[in-house]
């Protein structure tokens, strides 16, 4: 029933960006809000009680400013696009499975591996590429393989070592990812290209790799791993293992190109926003990428029971989504926005006062329990009126690496959830680790985008 429903409504969002027609918009309105009611059944935790309060505060700001009653229908399409993403990121993740990718980076990642910084290192490189097509699941698969190393040390160090190696990493690729939500929202906002701050997240993402591969090396650089898990391929087929596993990276490699080149064309050509146009890409590069490798009969079979597990298990996002939405849009009609938009507007006359300003409301929204896309979302109306005066690109670098800061050290976000889940262990520990280093990100993050802005 949610997989039919769920796919429903984003069937008709998709068709609805090509005709746009009062029909399947009130179609949208009413299968969203079936979705929105089967999810309540099925949301959990803090995605059900966020959900209930922007629901609630939704309706009663709608029933304050006496809009039209049949006009509720018309408030949930706002978080429809990033919904989409959720619903195709599965087709993208069975291929890793299938063409056995996850498999030959983890042995890349053991092979030889001496020291912990050594290691470190390359648990940082695998976990990063992985991030770009796994998303959220490299968390526990990689925990799963790094216990086989790291069970001789002591928990304490156990857990800060998987903190600060998974999160940050997993972080900071989702700095330059095309297919992060955060990115393309933040992309959509300030009407850029993405190529235009494609190498400057990427040059950032580096550095603060380097910065972290540094901070181990003080840390771990002395700390030997034991023979017994220092993995290796087979001698007798050393050479053809590594070949094999250095395809398989090149192939992805190859794979994340063409699937950015796409987008970028498909945006170009439809005209539509960048989070649509990943949408739109996605299923097609997906089905060309398992032709090529000829993977196609078992891709068929593993997909479609994969696709249905991950849809079904959509429904926190989709209450929560669904709710801050209709939450966000009523807001912004009803004018009550206009209240905190001076704030933003006396800061925006002084550019590094402002992205302060963003790190700040990002780190502060966070901290209390909002998901930062929805974060993102408000943060999107508040400062629509100052776009004109801004300039764009330096603008979308600090939305993008202030927002995807918060990944690293939110006890609410999913990542840091997950991680402690992984771990038996306190979320607010986990994410306290990483702290640190996220500020020293934003702030390097507003220095660099200050800067860009006084020399464009």
């Amino acid at each position: 029933m949610r997989v039919f429903i769920y796919t429903s409504l984003i069937i008709l969002y998709i068709f609805h960006q090509f005709f746009l027609t009062s029909y399947l918009k009130f179609g949208i309105g009413i299968i969203a809000l079936i979705a929105l009611i089967l999810s309540l059944f099925y949301a959990k935790g803090i995605y059900l009680k966020t959900g209930c309060i922007f629901l609630i505060l939704g309706t009663g700001l709608f029933i304050y400013n006496g809009f039209p009653l049949y006009t509720y229908l018309f408030h949930f399409e706002r978080m429809l696009g990033l919904l989409s993403l959720y619903m195709v990121l599965p087709f993208i993740n069975s291929v890793i499975k299938v063409g056995h990718y996850d498999k030959s980076l983890s042995t890349l990642l053991q092979n030889g591996a001496t020291s912990l910084h050594e290691f470190y290192k390359r648990s940082f490189v695998v976990c990063n590429f992985l991030t770009l097509f796994l998303n959220i699941a490299v968390l526990p698969l990689l925990h799963k393989t790094l216990r086989i190393t790291l069970d001789q040390f002591p928990l304490k160090i156990q857990n800060k070592y998987y903190a600060q190696n998974l999160l940050r990493a997993y972080a900071l690729s989702l700095t330059w990812s095309p297919m992060e939500l955060l990115i393309s929202t933040s992309i959509d906002i300030t009407h850029i290209k993405y190529y235009q701050v494609f190498p400057i997240l990427l040059s950032l993402m580096f550095f603060m790799a380097g910065i972290d591969w540094f901070l181990s090396s003080f840390k771990y650089r002395k700390v030997n791993l034991t023979s017994t898990v220092q993995t290796k391929i087979n001698q007798k087929d050393s050479s053809g293992g590594l070949k094999r596993v250095y395809k398989k990276v090149f192939e992805m490699s190859c794979m994340l190109f063409v699937f950015i080149i796409l987008v970028s064309l498909v945006e170009h050509s439809l005209k539509k926003p960048f989070l649509f146009s990943v949408v739109l890409t996605m299923i097609p590069v997906t089905l060309i990428w398992v032709f090529l490798i000829g993977r196609i009969k078992r891709f068929c079979l593993i997909t479609l029971p994969f696709w249905k597990e991950r849809v079904t298990g959509l429904s926190n996002f989709f209450f929560m989504f669904l709710c801050a939405g209709f939450f966000v849009d009523i807001l912004a009609e009803s004018g009550v926005l206009s209240l905190i938009e001076p704030i933003f507007t006396v800061a925006s006359k002084y550019t590094f006062l402002l992205y302060l300003l963003i790190a700040g409301f990002f780190t502060l929204a966070t901290l209390i329990g909002f998901h930062t896309l929805v974060s993102m979302t408000f943060l999107a109306e508040l400062i629509k009126p100052l776009l004109p005066t801004l300039a764009p690109i330096p603008l979308s670098i600090v939305l993008i690496a202030c927002s995807v800061a918060t990944i690293m050290f939110s006890p609410f976000n999913m990542s840091v959830s997950l991680l402690a889940d992984q771990l038996k262990a306190n979320p607010f520990k986990i994410g306290s680790f990483n702290f640190g280093f996220a500020l020293f990100y934003m702030l390097l993050t507003i220095s660099v985008a200050y800067f860009l802005g006084t020399i464009l």
